[in-house]
């Protein structure tokens, strides 16, 4: 898992919402506070977040949007030909990101060695130092409380974000309707 940051995403039937932090660490070195690690793909038609080397980070994001212009805005297809490319290319298989990648019918985490998963929770996925925290949180106030999906979202961050040192409190979100 990456000292770098946390991406929480959260699918429900009427929507699509992913958040992250705003914090970019360089060792023991916060470097920023407000970085956006979320964005939107195909002009609205799917979300992605990523953790890990910015650097890194952004490439990969470059080349998913346009693996996903390539296939139609066909997010499952998209992840399959993407994990393929990251895989079988030695200079992308060195990169140290992951990704979060949905839209209002499917949540996927890509990954360098080759990974495409669909959580077993098919609504829920997180990555980076904070993810397993925002995912615990996201779980518990899922099942006990009523909270719409951007403030399951928003308080499953903050919550990491008072755990992960590596996690902030500075949370952006962004939102698909279905």
């Amino acid at each position: 898992m990456f000292e770098a940051t946390t991406i929480l995403a959260y699918r429900t039937d009427e929507m699509a919402v992913i958040g992250g932090d705003g914090q970019v660490t360089f060792g023991s070195t916060v470097l920023k506070n407000n970085a956006e690690k979320i964005r939107l793909l195909r002009g609205g038609a799917a979300l992605s977040g990523f953790a890990g080397s910015t650097a890194d980070a952004f490439t990969l994001n470059d080349m998913f949007e346009k693996t996903l212009e390539a296939q139609r805005g066909d997010l499952y297809k998209s992840v399959i030909a993407f994990a393929k490319t990251w895989r079988q290319d030695k200079m992308l298989r060195r990169l140290e990101a992951m990704m979060l990648v949905l839209d209002t019918k499917h949540l996927y985490i890509l990954s360098g060695t080759g990974d495409v998963v669909e959580p077993e929770d098919a609504a829920l996925a997180a990555i980076g130092s904070g993810g397993m925290y925002a995912l615990s949180a996201a779980r518990a106030l899922k099942r006990h409380s009523a909270l719409s999906a951007e403030a399951l979202v928003e308080e499953s961050l903050r919550i990491a974000g008072e755990i992960c040192i590596y996690t902030n409190q500075n949370i952006k979100l962004l939102t698909l309707k279905a």
